[in-house]
C-alpha cells in the first residue's frame, strides 16, 4: 500500500504555491495561483493562467483553496492579510472577479481557508481562526475555527469552536461533513441531517508527531486522506478511525523542532517555511484523485512550484465537478 520517493512523479511548473488541487475526467487539473487566481494544467500539460483583480481588495486576491463551478468559473478561499479581509470570490476566465461571501450574519469574514460544495450543490467554506495574526493561533488548544454553510437559504455558521479549521469535505451521500482541525491535529466528522445540518462534532482521528492536517480526500472503500505539512506525510484514516502512511517524505530534524515549538506554544508560520526540511513534498498541503478511474493521487504544496503524483491502491470517490468540461 505505501509508496516510496521513487515512484513520485512531477507535473507542470512555475506554478505559484499550488496549496489547492483539483481534478476532472478529462485529465484537467487545476490549483490554486498566489499572483491572484488558478493555474489550469491542460491534459496535454500545457498551462494557462486565470488571474483576476478587483476593487473590494486593496490587492491581488490570495486563493487558498478553490472550487470548480459547471460554468468553468471558479470559488476562491481568499486567505487576505487583515482581521477582516476574508470571504468567497468568483473568478472567471477573462479575469472577471466578484464577491461572492464577504460576511455572515452582519460579520465580516476574517481570512478564508477553504470553499467547497457537496453533491446537491450546497456550499461549505472554512475560516480557521478569528485571532490576527492567524499564526498566534497555531496552538494545541486553538478553538475560534468556524464552519459556515449555505443551501440557498442564507449562509450561517453550522460549526463552531473548532481547532484550526482546514479543509472540509461532505461525503457524497450526504451522511458525513470531514473536517481537519490543523493545530489540534484530528480529523473531525459531523453526521448530516437530510437538510445538510450538521450534528454532534466527532473526532475520527488524532495524529501524532509533526502531522499537522491540512487536505484531505475521500476514496470509495470509506477512507479519509491526509495531506500532512510539517511531516510531509501522506496518510489514509480507515473508516474506523485506524491509520496507515502512504507516503512518508518527513525530515527528522525538522519534525522534531517544529513539535518541539508546537508543545510550547511558541509555534509560528515561520515554523512551515521552506519545503519542510529536505521533503520532496515541499510542505504537502493537498490532494485528488485523478486519472481514467482516478487511481492518481496528485499532491498540491505551499512551496513546490509542480504537482507530485503517485499511484493509489484505491479510487477516490467522483468529486461534484467530476464531469464539468475544460
Amino acid at each position: 500500500m505505501t509508496v516510496t520517493v521513487e515512484d513520485l512523479t512531477t507535473i507542470g511548473q512555475d506554478l505559484n504555491r499550488p496549496e489547492s488541487v483539483l481534478a476532472t475526467a478529462a485529465g484537467d487539473i487545476y490549483t490554486s495561483n498566489a499572483d491572484g487566481g488558478v493555474s489550469h494544467l491542460h491534459p496535454d500539460r500545457s498551462h494557462s493562467r486565470y488571474l483576476g483583480r478587483t476593487a473590494d481588495l486593496p490587492g491581488p486576491v490570495h486563493p487558498n483553496g478553490i472550487a470548480l463551478e459547471a460554468d468553468g468559473s471558479f470559488l476562491l478561499a481568499h486567505l487576505g492579510q487583515g482581521e477582516g479581509e476574508g470571504g468567497v470570490f468568483r473568478l472567471r476566465r477573462d479575469g472577471q472577479l466578484t464577491p461572492e461571501l464577504r460576511e455572515v450574519d452582519g460579520v465580516a469574514l476574517p481570512p478564508t481557508n477553504h470553499v467547497t460544495r457537496d453533491h446537491q450543490g450546497r456550499l461549505w467554506v472554512t475560516v480557521s481562526t478569528t485571532k490576527h495574526p492567524r499564526d498566534a493561533d497555531f496552538t494545541a488548544d486553538a478553538a475560534s475555527g468556524f464552519v459556515v454553510f449555505d443551501d440557498g437559504r442564507g449562509p450561517r455558521i453550522v460549526a463552531d469552536g473548532l481547532g484550526y479549521t482546514n479543509e472540509c469535505l461532505p461525503s457524497p451521500d450526504g451522511r458525513w461533513l470531514y473536517v481537519n482541525e490543523t493545530f489540534t491535529k484530528r480529523l473531525s466528522r459531523f453526521p448530516l441531517s437530510e437538510s445538510g445540518e450538521p450534528g454532534p462534532k466527532e473526532v475520527l482521528a488524532e495524529f501524532g508527531a509533526g502531522e499537522f492536517p491540512d487536505g484531505l480526500a475521500l476514496d470509495v472503500e470509506g477512507g479519509v486522506w491526509e495531506a500532512c505539512v510539517v511531516s510531509n506525510r501522506v496518510i489514509r484514516v480507515h473508516p474506523d478511525g485506524t491509520k496507515e502512511t502512504w507516503l512518508n517524505t518527513a525530515d527528522r530534524g525538522h519534525v522534531e523542532g517544529v513539535e518541539e515549538a508546537w508543545l510550547s506554544g511558541t509555534m509560528r508560520a515561520a515554523h512551515i517555511g521552506g519545503r519542510g526540511g529536505f521533503s520532496p513534498l515541499g510542505q504537502v498541503s493537498s490532494l485528488a484523485f485523478a486519472g481514467p478511474q482516478r487511481r492518481t493521487l496528485v499532491l498540491g504544496s505551499l512551496r513546490n512550484p509542480y504537482l507530485i503524483s503517485a499511484p493509489a491502491p484505491v479510487a477516490g470517490v467522483e468529486p461534484p465537478h467530476w464531469n464539468y468540461g475544460s
